[in-house]
């Protein structure tokens, strides 16, 4: 099978398209890196030409909702239609868990926005909406300190490991899973909490701070469904596992 991955140099990408590799599937990585704007069509149709699958994994330069709203929609545009042009029967697209109760925050607007230009213009097209990554603590940890002071979104989450939200998106490019998808890991946590486990495995004399969070997610829009598939480690145990 031939499986063209959009975005295919960012976090996830990578690790999908080695996954995909190690399979045997044969991989055209879509990416800046490797000549492609995706904010642009050009090239795309001939890129696509005899790719079975096209998998969706950008991440937008911005969390600004206005840019990224047209980032993400101009994106699923233009993949859409080159696909179709080039005859590809399925698409994948990456999304994040709760996306429509969070109008509240601009990022996830644009994921919405993003999901419904996708199926607007996508052939065969399946969603998978993932929970927070098990490495979204650190991230947050990293954007969220100054002078000493780590100041964190104070709200439940769910998160997953990147590897199994790998695993789910091969599956669905493949056809070994089908329709949409809601994934999760085992273990709810507050965002606080991890963070705090992350400063303390450090070492680091940075204060953590629980911070106020938009209406929605403090509610517990971040959290799966009840029909969610469970997969892979809980945090604790990813944490104790990356030490």
């Amino acid at each position: 099978m031939k499986i063209a991955i959009a975005g295919a140099t960012g976090l996830i990408g990578s690790q999908l398209t080695a996954l995909a590799r190690a399979e045997g599937q044969e991989v055209v990585e879509i990416a800046r890196e490797t000549g492609f704007d995706l904010l642009r069509p050009d090239g795309l149709e001939a890129a696509l030409a005899g790719v079975d699958t096209i998998v969706d994994v950008t991440q937008s330069p911005t969390l600004e909702e206005d840019e990224a709203t047209s980032f993400f929609t101009t994106v699923a545009g233009n993949l859409g239609r080159a696909a179709t042009a080039a005859g590809v029967t399925r698409t994948v697209v990456l999304s994040i868990v709760g996306v429509e109760d969070m109008a509240d925050y601009g990022y996830y607007v644009a994921k919405l926005a993003q999901e419904r230009a996708a199926r607007a213009a996508a052939p065969g097209l399946s969603i998978l909406r993932a929970t927070q990554f098990h490495d979204f603590a650190g991230q947050m940890l990293r954007w969220s300190t100054q002078d000493g002071v780590a100041h964190i979104m104070d709200v439940p989450t769910q998160p997953v490991a990147t590897a199994e939200i790998v695993r789910v998106l091969l599956d669905l490019a493949t056809g070994a899973m089908t329709g949409d998808v809601e994934l999760t890991g085992p273990q709810r946590i507050g965002l606080v909490d991890q963070v705090r486990k992350l400063v303390e495995r450090s070492g680091s004399e940075v204060s953590v701070e629980p911070a106020e969070a938009p209406p929605s997610m403090a509610a517990g829009a971040m959290l799966p469904g009840p029909h969610a598939i469970v997969r892979g480690p809980g945090w604790d145990e990813w944490l104790e596992q990356s030490a």
